[in-house]
């Protein structure tokens, strides 16, 4: 192992679960979740969303070749099938068409289950993002696996942050922007 591809590695599942896992684009969905809710409760369903996000895709990640070899699938088709979803909604991202504006969301009866469902799952630790993981470590040792759950570790901690800045963020960058970006990682 040379320290310069474990580095490249590093960027490339960054990068990648940056792009898949967006936290500014996930804001106007967050944002119209939590309408209602006191600022205590925000912190709870902040931090259980991005920690149980955290868990499944390093469950992928460990236990992935183990689920695999459970239901009987095999690397080279999970990417295939990985790499169909991730283009679906790259292009449905171009498109604009999965996420709306904080302005076209109908308002909710706040509950601090949306942490687990849709926030933790599928926002945050969906189809794309378990998809990524796997396509990441499917012929790697434990080094590369380390890597791979440091970085969407990181990207776990931009989405809290981001998510503990929602308002400032909106207010300052407004929707066309958030939109515009959600284009650009598409």
């Amino acid at each position: 192992m040379e320290p310069g591809s474990l580095f490249s590695f590093a960027i490339t599942a960054f990068t990648g679960f940056f792009a898949i896992m967006n936290p500014v684009v996930n804001l106007p969905v967050y944002l119209s979740l939590v309408e209602g809710a006191s600022q205590e409760e925000e912190r709870i369903v902040q931090k259980r969303s991005v920690f149980t996000a955290f868990l499944i895709v390093t469950a992928f990640i460990i236990l992935g070749k183990i689920i695999f070899s459970l239901f009987g699938l095999t690397v080279p088709a999970f990417k295939i099938a990985g790499g169909i979803l991730i283009f679906l909604a790259g292009t449905d991202m171009v498109r604009s068409k999965d996420r709306k504006g904080v302005d076209k969301m109908k308002p909710t009866i706040f509950n601090e289950s949306i942490a687990i469902s849709p926030l933790a799952t599928p926002l945050m630790a969906g189809p794309g993002s378990i998809v990524t993981a796997m396509t990441f470590v499917s012929d790697k040792n434990w080094m590369y696996m380390g890597i791979a759950i440091l970085a969407f570790g990181i990207v776990c901690l931009m989405n809290l942050f981001a998510f503990r800045i929602s308002s400032l963020i909106v207010a300052r960058i407004w929707n066309n922007v958030i939109t515009a970006f959600g284009r650009i990682m598409g």
